[in-house]
């Protein structure tokens, strides 16, 4: 922890110059598109005529000078119709993602089976290579950085490893290590994502910059603690109980 919070440090450091002219509070909202067409299994190819091929979610993104915390925008059924004439309902789960920079501390809550858990962990400093591009995203020049890497998941009960491409872009103008879900580690705001080439894209859709209200940035505290593996192997055994977990994907 004491190596993560000096490290932390010196990229503060590095980006100071920036950070006098940045935002230090606003809200930003993200719209998140997921190919579900892409995360069926191959067995399961059959239900592309009953799903729709994607799914468009909003999440927003609150933050001031050391802490943010990313949740769900609507926590409302959304309801599509499928082929045939099926309705499908679908339900955002309660997700969040609170850090303090400051401590390098980060708190999820996830929602499962209609209880939350909250899940501890320490800020991990992703493997960013800084690339040449550049593009403008809700009027921010963004830079680009990526990285590859390796993410289990939990498919029909079974443990499996995905390779991950992970293109992110972020701007300086906004203070650093700020971004949707746990891609925080950059010396500026990450205004958008894109992993595997279409498989799941995050985009800043609004940014606020502005001083927050009274309870709009807090720690999630209503849960039960767990770690990660713990919280896998649960979800996971719970998903056999119900017949197999068929089509149903775990991720870290």
């Amino acid at each position: 922890m004491k190596k993560m919070i000096l490290l932390l440090g010196v990229l503060v450091s590095l980006t100071a110059a920036h950070v006098v002219f940045g935002q230090a509070s606003g809200v930003i909202t993200y719209e998140i598109k997921v190919n579900m067409h892409r995360r069926l299994p191959p067995e399961r190819a059959d239900m592309k005529a009953m799903i729709p091929e994607f799914r468009t979610t909003k999440e927003q993104l609150f933050f001031n000078g050391d802490e943010s915390l990313f949740k769900p925008l609507i926590e409302d059924e959304e309801e599509e119709m499928g082929g045939g004439g099926m309705k499908i309902v679908m339900k955002q789960p309660n997700t969040e993602v609170y850090l303090d920079q400051s401590t390098g501390k980060m708190v999820s809550k996830q929602e499962f089976m209609g209880k939350n858990y909250l899940i501890e962990d320490s800020v991990k400093l992703a493997p960013w290579k800084f690339g040449t591009e550049v593009k403008t995203i809700q009027g921010y020049e963004c830079k680009q950085a990526y990285y590859t890497d390796e993410a289990k998941l939990m498919i029909n009960g079974t443990e499996t490893i995905e390779k991950r491409e992970i293109t992110a872009w972020y701007t300086d103008a906004i203070r650093p290590f700020l971004g949707p879900e746990k891609f925080n580690t950059l010396p500026g705001a990450v205004l958008a994502v894109d992993i595997n080439n279409g498989d799941r894209v995050v985009v800043a859709r609004v940014i606020e910059l502005r001083e927050l209200k009274k309870n709009e940035l807090k720690m999630p505290t209503s849960g039960t603690k767990t770690t990660q593996e713990e919280y896998r192997k649960m979800v996971a055994e719970q998903m056999k109980q119900m017949g197999g977990g068929k089509g149903i994907i775990i991720r870290n």
